[in-house]
């Protein structure tokens, strides 16, 4: 019985020596990983752009550069109270947070795979076998088949390990980590969005609210104009068709004002939505615009390729698609794994934790698909198209950047161009206003001139306005496109393995 033991447990060291030596070979297999090396695909960039502003110089000192809170640089104070409350309260930033701390948990879930797989349980079972069962070996004092009846409590702990040979787990967690830096760059890109939306739609309030101011002085000018008219009839000097035209004049200056304040109402409202508020419990007060665009730094164009979170999330996504062809390519070869395990064994509480009762022994196992009709080469080819699909949507987005800062360059200049053009036509139209006017008082013309003199004055005004909000409008706009003072080496910085919370503006 001794040596029955002794060769048993012989026979159980031998195996978890063989385990152990397997294990071995298998950690030193696993420094290869199949699949290629990512490297970033070439694109497209030109050395400069075509609207670069001409007061605008490469070695401008770096205090100039766009930042985190790059809405400061046009210091409106009221502006920048309205940017702080984004950060806390809109809820598309929370949607694109949680969405991102999901693609994170995602990385901790599949790096859980480079560590064993324990499990422990207990079980106790009592069976109690049939006396007239085939083949009963167990007989009674009268020499019949006895009822036997046993128990079985047994504490198992059970590690499962598949040694990462072919570098499929690893490719997995490189594939998650990219997803979670895609994402997070994605976030970024949320968070570039509301802040410039937002500052465009204060802009639009603010040169509504100077359209109002103007309209409202207007309709004061009117109304001393329709007085004077009237003046004018009762003395017998003008007739009743001026003073009808007079009031029309002024009519419709009301209702142009009108019309001014129901727009600007949906400004204030998609403020409201943007800071998470009810749009009924939020107001902006009213101060007209009276602002020029600052100078912004465009930067050189190679420069883009890290300062846009979407070019940076199509640049994370390519990285994710390039591991996942490397976990195609290990679905080919053999799939390892241990599975040792080890506990106690007893028939009886007394004894259920002795030393005799323990048990162990170690199992190796080797899987390799032989025949799949194909599965795992349309998984390849999948995961290759995936890839050069990625690598298109990169190009193309670049070239969207492009396209966008250029634009808003070019509206910028040409804007600036107009600013001036129409402040002239406004100088002349209120000349050739007061010229009508006195023209009129002394009888020389009608009164159709001064309406024509008006109306041409009024809409001249209006444009003068509208020009320096779209002026401010295309300067968040062009901030927009050079990526808002976001740098791509901050998605590296961020460990997608903690819970830690992400810095806003990271």
């Amino acid at each position: 019985m001794i040596g029955l033991r002794r060769r048993v447990f012989e026979i159980r060291l031998a195996s978890v020596w063989g385990g152990t030596l397997f294990a071995g070979l298998m950690l030193l297999l696993s420094g290869c990983a199949v699949g290629p090396r990512y490297s970033r695909p070439s694109a497209p960039v030109p050395t400069d752009y075509k609207e670069t502003p001409q007061n605008w110089k490469p070695a401008q000192p770096a205090d100039q550069t766009l930042r985190g809170k790059w809405w400061e640089i046009y210091q409106d104070p009221q502006l920048n109270a309205l940017q702080e409350k984004i950060n806390i309260s809109n809820q598309s930033l929370k949607a694109a947070q949680a969405q991102f701390e999901q693609a994170r948990a995602t990385v901790r879930y599949n790096r859980a795979d480079y560590y064993p797989t324990i499990t422990v349980g207990a079980s106790a079972t009592r069976e109690r076998f049939s006396a007239n069962r085939p083949l009963n070996p167990i007989t009674g004092t009268n020499g019949k088949p006895a009822v036997a009846t046993t128990n079985d409590l047994v504490i198992p702990v059970d590690m499962s390990y598949e040694p990462d040979v072919w570098g499929r787990v690893r490719r997995t967690v490189e594939a998650a980590r990219a997803d979670a830096q895609a994402t997070l760059a994605d976030l970024e890109s949320v968070r570039l969005s509301v802040h410039s939306e937002l500052a465009v739609d204060y802009f639009q309030a603010r040169e509504l609210d100077a359209e109002a101011a103007l309209l409202d002085s207007t309709v004061a000018s009117y109304t001393k104009q329709l007085e004077l008219t009237n003046n004018r009839y009762n003395g017998g000097v003008a007739s009743q068709v001026d003073v009808a035209q007079a009031q029309t004049q002024l009519e419709t200056a009301r209702a142009q004002a009108i019309d001014v304040r129901e727009l600007r109402t949906q400004y204030e409202h998609a403020i409201a939505v943007l800071l998470g508020v009810p749009a009924s419990s939020f107001t902006l007060p009213a101060v007209s615009l009276n602002a020029t665009p600052p100078v912004i730094p465009p930067g050189l164009p190679s420069e883009l390729l890290e300062r846009r979170p979407d070019i940076a999330s199509s640049e994370r996504t390519m990285v994710s698609a390039n591991a996942r062809i490397g976990i195609a390519k290990a679905a080919y070869f053999p799939l390892f794994n241990l599975g040792p395990s080890a506990g106690y064994e007893s028939t009886t509480i007394v004894n259920w934790l002795s030393s005799p009762s323990a048990f162990a022994y170690v199992g190796a196992s080797a899987v390799v698909t032989a025949f799949d009709v194909g599965r795992r080469r349309a998984a390849s080819d999948q995961a290759r198209a995936f890839y050069d699909q990625s690598v298109a949507n990169y190009r193309q987005n670049l070239l969207t950047a492009y396209q966008e800062v250029e634009d808003n360059l070019a509206a910028l200049r040409l804007l600036e161009e107009e600013a001036n053009t129409e402040t002239a036509a406004v100088n002349a139209a209120e000349h050739s206003l007061a010229l009508s006017n006195n023209r009129y008082k002394g009888g020389v013309t009608t009164y159709l001139e001064v309406i024509t003199a008006q109306a041409t004055a009024l809409s001249d005004e209006r444009t003068a306005v509208q020009i320096s909000g779209r002026r401010m409008v295309d300067s968040v706009l062009l901030i927009k496109a050079l990526g808002g003072g976001f740098d791509a080496a901050s998605l590296t910085a961020v460990k997608m393995e903690s819970r830690a919370p992400v810095p806003q503006g990271q």
